[in-house]
């Protein structure tokens, strides 16, 4: 039945969005461009712009300024219901005192499209809720809601699904298993789907590309790996995941590295993993990438090595512990370590080196903020 939904989805793509609302500008000078049949995250903090940018999409606001595309028209004066586009919303919005087949047959009988219930039926099956067709959503749980939500927005063979939130309703279990379900489902029909989420892990897990917003603009777009491994900006580095900034001058320079000095300490950055190779700058990593130890490492070129710290906090998180580590005139690191059955025990107040390889470093292009801790 997948098949009837088997379709190909259009590209997006905006053109110099500027959207201004009394009092402040809510979006500057956006250009973006989501290929056809991708699945596609907006990922940032409350107020940066995402969810206004996918209600300009759907056709539920005007931008002040430019031009919005889809599958190559210009529909930035269309009205919204004359768009290739759905919208899953995380409130889902069902009709209480209709039956799941009904709620999801609604649209189609609302443009009297031919055997409503039929494509209604059809939709459920591919969201698997076909046996549940004659309940009332107060008799579904929240993640069979969602798929409710989900299966009334492909019935209507849109191009472009957006998802609001769709997501951020549900527990932490059903909602990491709903984010393999709207994946496998995407790829199976073959829409472009634009997802809005404040969730850093819902965005890695599920998008394609990742464009991080920040204060009405895109910070950094690209492959989640890329993001979380080479991020650009403070902002990145800080919102997508934990990492631990140092800033210092830039003292010398290799034909593949560059070096900073942070209070008498030596750390270098791959050329190539740096965007600025002179001045002031702030070399990052990840506390997952670096380990410590009770005794100082060997000095080596390929390994920055800082130290001695003492721990000052540990986290039993499950998979890992979170240890905080404080390093005279350096600040708060911070190291992740896999729980193994045989690593020693390390206490509060152990006083310890840490170390990670050059290569895992990155070089940002601004600074923290003087009041921001790095």
């Amino acid at each position: 039945m997948a098949k009837e939904f088997v379709a190909r989805g259009a590209d997006l793509e905006l053109k110099q969005i500027r959207k201004e609302f009394p009092g402040f500008t809510a979006i500057e000078n956006l250009d973006l461009h989501v290929p056809a049949g991708e699945f596609f995250a907006l990922l940032g903090p409350s107020g940066c712009g995402k969810t206004t940018t996918l209600r300009l999409v759907a056709g539920l606001e005007s931008p002040t300024k430019g031009k919005i595309f889809i599958g190559g028209k210009d529909v930035t004066s269309t009205k919204p219901h004359e768009r290739p586009v759905n919208t899953v919303f995380q409130s889902y919005a069902l009709f209480p005192h209709m039956t799941v087949l009904e709620n999801v047959a609604f649209g189609l009988r609302q443009r009297k499209v031919a055997d409503p219930l039929a494509k209604a039926k059809d939709a459920l099956n591919l969201v698997q809720l076909s046996h549940l067709a004659d309940r009332k959503p107060q008799q579904l749980s929240g993640g069979q809601q969602q798929r409710v939500a989900l299966a009334r927005a492909l019935v209507n063979r849109p191009s472009l699904l957006l998802l609001d939130e769709p997501l951020g309703a549900l527990d932490l279990k059903l909602r990491r298993e709903m984010q393999t379900e709207l994946k496998a489902i995407q790829m199976e029909v073959g829409l472009t789907f634009l997802h809005v989420t404040h969730d850093q892990e819902e965005a890695m897990d599920m998008a394609d590309t990742v464009a991080v917003m920040n204060l009405g603009r895109i910070e950094q777009m690209g492959a989640p790996e890329t993001l979380y491994d080479r991020p650009k900006t403070v902002f990145v580095s800080k919102f997508l995941g934990q990492s631990n900034l140092l800033v210092g001058d830039v003292t010398s320079t290799s034909a593949n590295s560059i070096s900073i000095d942070v209070a008498g300490n030596k750390i270098s950055v791959p050329k190539n993993r740096a965007e600025k190779h002179k001045g002031k700058i702030a070399i990052g990593f990840r506390p997952e990438k670096a380990t410590f130890s009770s005794k100082k490492p060997t000095t080596s070129s390929s390994k920055n090595v800082i130290g001695p710290g003492e721990i000052i906090d540990i986290r039993f998180t499950g998979v890992s512990n979170q240890y905080l580590i404080e390093v005279p005139q350096l600040g708060n690191i911070t190291v992740f370590a896999q729980n193994m059955t045989h690593f020693a025990p390390i206490e509060v107040g152990a006083k310890v080196w840490i170390s990670w390889d050059v290569e895992n470093s990155f070089g940002l292009s601004d600074l923290p903020a003087q009041n921001e801790k790095a």
